[in-house]
């Protein structure tokens, strides 16, 4: 528990809302919460990840909402998980930016192609060999951020309906134009699952449902990092921690969906809880062991507005250590 008590007393009123809502299992809506959400809102960390905000309410640049990491379809994406409150008006503009984006026509209409094209080339989803080449993160991470966020509407309502269409046959999703291609990526399919799996809960669709079954079976039948045919490490990248992902993967993110779906107590997760287990410090912690982000806002591509704690092997790094407390206790190890 003294890890639990640093957290509690940590600067970041997102990670003390964190801490006790999905490791201490306490009420979102209880008093406490609601200020910790309100507090959440009012951050430093909340105020500098707005402030390419323009007097519409959009996050700039507006015709570029997935800029990396700074546009809007990060910035909602990274509220959702931070714990920033339901149903605030003043960020649908924001929401809608992203919405309309990932519906516009040249990423929902769709082209049967006999070869792959250039991506920059197309004006519609390819469909190659019956399979749709979408990276399909893209509107699941929308989707999970509006709905997550208070906002569902017949826009998320569109964006379901596109993702069950472009489901492969394995479960997954994946955006490879290979005509040969025929796995999905663990990458383009974890985010799907997660949003989904939201949507399924909010709104009680068995059709759904069967959707995030299958999609789940794609990892848990790797047992979340391993390759089917000799049980080796599927990508060295999948087995460190990191915090956020974006739209990458690594173990600790794949438990959190599949306590998040309700697949953590299946034993094919057992192999990736231990490995995670062993990377716990000894003060109770675990470590961000690598990141996809460059800090401090600068004008370059994978530059983050927020700083997330960096990489240090040997201290924990408090959004790490939440999710994974998170994970153990969904799991009923701790």
């Amino acid at each position: 528990m003294d890890i639990v008590d640093r957290l509690l007393k940590s600067p970041e009123p997102s990670v003390r809302y964190k801490t006790r809502v999905f490791v201490l299992g306490e009420a979102k809506n209880s008093k406490k919460n609601k200020r910790l959400q309100a507090a959440v809102k009012n951050s430093s960390r909340v105020r500098s990840l707005f402030r390419n905000r323009n007097r519409r309410g959009q996050i700039e640049p507006a015709n570029h909402p997935y800029k990396k990491w700074t546009g809007a379809h990060w910035i909602i994406a990274t509220l959702a998980d931070i714990g920033y409150p339901e149903g605030d008006n003043k960020l649908l503009p924001v929401v809608n930016q992203v919405l309309d984006y990932w519906l516009s026509p040249v990423f929902t209409n769709e082209k049967i192609c006999d070869v792959p094209t250039p991506a920059y080339k197309d004006k519609a989803v390819p469909i190659i060999n019956g399979r749709a080449r979408r990276c399909a993160s893209q509107q699941s991470n929308a989707l999970f951020a509006a709905l997550s966020l208070g906002f569902s509407s017949e826009k998320t309502d569109h964006l379901v309906d596109l993702l069950l269409k472009w489901q492969w046959p394995d479960g997954g999703w994946n955006c490879d134009r290979k005509p040969n291609a025929h796995h999905s990526s663990f990458r383009e399919s974890l985010i799907p699952l997660r949003a989904l799996s939201l949507y399924s809960r909010m709104m009680n669709s068995s059709k759904v449902k069967k959707a995030v079954k299958k999609a789940a079976d794609l990892f848990l039948k790797k047992e979340l990092y391993k390759r089917e045919s000799n049980g080796q490490i599927m990508n060295r990248e999948f087995v460190q921690l990191h915090y956020p992902c974006y739209w990458r993967y690594d173990i600790l993110f794949g438990l959190k969906v599949m306590a998040e779906t309700g697949f953590i107590k299946d034993k094919r997760c057992r192999a990736a809880l231990d490995l995670l287990e062993g990377k716990r410090l000894t003060d109770g912690g675990w470590p961000a062991e690598g990141r996809f982000y460059k800090a401090g806002g600068a004008r370059c591509s994978n530059a983050d507005l927020v700083d997330w704690g960096g990489v240090n092997k040997s201290k924990p790094n408090e959004w790490v250590t939440v999710d994974a407390l998170y994970v153990l206790k969904e799991a009923g190890r701790i």
